[in-house]
């Protein structure tokens, strides 16, 4: 399975003015930093929960249908499936009908299961799903513990960048991260 977002939030869950408050910066000469910082904050975060904070596409693409029909969607919250399609074993694609598979925003991870499994596919990748997955398309709908992670994590590498060597980076991840981030990591029963 691979798993790949095609499209990227519009937005970060936490703005510049809000960082700049935070690290009581009044000047916009390190603008350009901070932004990167939170980017890089924002995406250390969802690599690690597995969450995507505001609405972004993704594509999973893999071989064969699962033998219990139920192909688990490695984002949360997912929002919607955009569209499922199938790959022939001549390459042909084609699109599934919505109402020949159901999705189940429940479970996390999120499942799509399909009772009907077409085939015969193309031997790699001969099945692609695209959904949307995110808390919103604003920071004001991400959970406030993780953008209190995204906030605490960039205070910290924006403190620490210059006290250690390139090698050496990131130094370490601040006192209280993994307690933010820790109900909203992916856990198996």
């Amino acid at each position: 399975m691979t798993l790949l977002r095609t499209v990227d939030p519009a937005v970060e869950p936490v703005s510049l003015n809000e960082i700049k408050r935070h690290l009581r910066i009044a000047h916009d000469s390190e603008d350009d930093f901070l932004t990167g910082l939170t980017r890089a904050a924002r995406e250390d975060v969802e690599r690690t929960t597995g969450v995507a904070m505001i609405n972004q596409n993704w594509r999973l693409a893999f071989d064969r249908w699962p033998d219990n029909g139920c192909v688990p969607l490695m984002r949360h919250p997912v929002r919607a499936v955009l569209s499922v399609t199938i790959f022939g074993d001549r390459g042909e694609a084609s699109m599934l009908d919505p109402t020949d598979y159901q999705l189940d925003t429940l479970s996390r991870p999120a499942r799509l299961h399909i009772e009907r499994r077409p085939g015969p596919l193309r031997a790699m990748n001969g099945i692609e799903i695209d959904f949307c997955a995110g808390f919103g398309e604003a920071g004001t709908d991400v959970p406030d513990l993780l953008k209190r992670a995204v906030t605490v994590l960039v205070a910290h590498w924006y403190e620490f960048r210059a006290a250690y060597g390139t090698a050496d980076q990131p130094i370490s991840y601040p006192a209280g991260y993994d307690r933010l981030i820790a109900g909203y990591r992916d856990r198996r029963l």
